[in-house]
């Protein structure tokens, strides 16, 4: 069965499991889907009422773009939760081939670099889809249903935490790779991904908070 058509309840009991995977990184995927489904939760809740049809057009026009835009990261970030667990598993798997002969060894080098980007490139994808929700998020806040302003406030912390999150689990993968190249792009790409939803988060907090006072 699929990580994400389990109950929440088993998912919860798997993560807390012995087993090494779904670890941080799906977590973080799905931390992100949820964030993103907050988003989307706002901007239902806000067409079709009152307030709504007092808004600008272009303010419309945000709301609207907005919410059709959570669904498809929605959809892909529930993938992520499985291919994040499954490009680890992948990775365990090249560790685990035969190293008696020099051949062997060579094979097994080559399927665990292989692996480790896999690794690497699944959650980078994450981190990225985390940052699109980000990216919606404050145009919610400001011209979206208030009474359900917190919820959009939730959504980017959950958004961020899945940034972060899954640039984590590049970062640590990234000690495996060989390709010193490789290694200097990914992490610099993360540095700026993790500093540009940082600032995103902060924005929309900040609109969260102003309104609750």
């Amino acid at each position: 069965m699929l990580l994400v058509d389990k109950t929440v309840k088993d998912f919860v009991a798997q993560v807390a499991s012995n087993e090494p995977a779904p670890g941080g990184g799906s977590v973080a995927a799905l931390g992100a889907s949820l964030g993103a489904a907050l988003t989307s939760m706002v901007g239902e809740l806000t067409i079709g009422k009152k307030k709504y049809e007092a808004l600008t057009d272009e303010q419309k026009a945000i709301v609207d773009g907005n919410l059709a835009a959570t669904k498809p990261l929605i959809e892909k970030l529930n993938d992520l939760i499985d291919a994040d667990t499954n490009a680890f598993n992948d990775f365990m798997a090249a560790m685990k081939m035969p190293k008696e002969t020099d051949e062997e060894k060579a094979a097994r080098k080559e399927a665990m670099q292989a692996g480790i980007k896999k690794a690497i490139e699944v959650p980078l994808d994450a981190t990225k889809t985390a940052l699109e929700v980000l990216k919606l998020q404050k145009g919610l806040a400001l011209y979206g249903n208030q009474n359900a302003i917190t919820d959009a406030g939730v959504g980017a912390l959950l958004a961020c935490a899945g940034v972060e999150g899954a640039a984590f689990n590049v970062l640590i993968n990234l000690g495996d790779v060989d390709d010193a190249a490789y290694v200097s792009e990914k992490r610099a790409e993360c540095a700026k991904l993790v500093e540009e939803a940082k600032a995103l988060r902060d924005e929309t907090v900040k609109i969260v908070y102003a309104a609750l006072v």
